[in-house]
């Protein structure tokens, strides 16, 4: 379906630079993010006087990328099907008429992306980092006992947004979920390094590797820094991962109780509790109370270096010292 050009003579129309085919979707020319696969737009839905996100993706750029295609295409499908609060909302979807170009509107989260939001609020109270923690939770409870099951698989701090004002957050950026059966096994090689489970590199996994990426994001909400920020190779990353050495960054917490809930999320599969057996740990109690006490300090200020470092790992092709494993970041930005 073509978009509908705005007509220059209305004086009181948006300074929209396209309609959607309906009429009922319009996408100013300011840019929220771009990646490798598709640039974000903001938006308006003028029936419900809300902004949006204007999702565009130039398909003739990965006319020779069919894996991606599938992947970006797989993953409009599968937005198309969920519908919970702490999950990025998709409303709309077509393409042009030449099918160059891919557009879908989804919500839009006010306040960014959480890594982002986090580095701009520095002084936040433990007791606001649960509320964060336990909405991504609900989130990841609400795929993991989707029927068939979800696995996010690509799970940091900056796949996470945030609505600031409300203090309300939601996952997004599910390019690399799998839809998994009863078994709930997969086996594809994909994620951010940093955050990948163990089991992950040996290509037999669970929806439990998202629980030990979420026990990542909440190391990099309490200390300001992107976990194993220590090494400068993803092959680094992957011996100290499968070796089980902790980020550096785990000795900067300082508070027990945070850090003993941590290492819960990073245990052995096994032994790695759900979403939801989490979401009943007392490490969530009281958090809807007013008037609570105020905690220690959450973990050691990072340095200077460590706190205004915008890291985001590009895609690094497998290396040697990976064990020949062909490790990719398919990302969906």
């Amino acid at each position: 379906m073509p978009c509908v050009k705005p007509d220059p003579a209305d004086k009181d129309a948006e300074p929209f630079v396209e309609i959607d085919p309906t009429g009922r979707y319009g996408r100013y020319d300011d840019l929220l993010g771009a990646g490798a696969v598709k640039r974000v737009y903001r938006g308006f839905d003028q029936e419900e006087g809300i902004e949006v996100a204007w999702n565009q993706v130039r398909l003739r750029s990965f006319s020779d990328d069919r894996p991606m295609l599938d992947r970006l295409f797989a993953e409009v499908r599968l937005l198309k099907t969920l519908r919970h609060e702490n999950i990025i909302a998709l409303y709309n979807v077509w393409t042009d008429d030449d099918g160059s170009t891919l557009n879908f509107i989804t919500e839009v989260c006010t306040s960014g992306n959480l890594r982002v939001y986090r580095k701009r609020h520095r002084h936040v109270s433990l007791k606001a980092l649960k509320k964060w923690s336990r909405q991504i939770l609900m989130g990841l409870e609400y795929l993991h006992t989707h029927d068939p099951c979800i696995i996010h698989r690509d799970l940091n701090c900056s796949n996470v947004f945030i609505n600031g004002n409300i203090g309300q957050v939601k996952i997004g950026d599910l390019g690399l979920a799998a839809i998994v059966g009863k078994s709930h096994a997969a086996h594809s090689i994909l994620g951010t390094p940093e955050f990948m489970a163990p089991e992950l590199y040996e290509e037999e996994y669970t929806e439990q590797v998202d629980i030990y990426s979420f026990g990542m994001c909440v190391l990099e909400m309490v200390t300001l820094e992107i976990p194993y920020s220590e090494c400068d190779s993803v092959a680094k990353i992957y011996r100290k991962v499968t070796a089980g050495v902790r980020p550096a960054a785990m000795a900067k917490v300082k508070d027990p109780e945070v850090r003993a809930f941590i290492e819960r999320c990073l245990a052995r599969p096994r032994a790695r509790p759900s979403a939801s057996e989490l979401l009943t740990d007392p490490f969530f109690h009281g958090i809807d109370d007013d008037g609570s006490a105020p905690h220690p300090p959450l973990a050691r200020p990072p340095s200077a270096a460590t706190a205004t470092d915008p890291r985001n790992r590009a895609p690094v092709p497998a290396s040697p010292d990976a064990g020949g494993a062909a490790i990719s970041r398919l990302r969906i930005d």
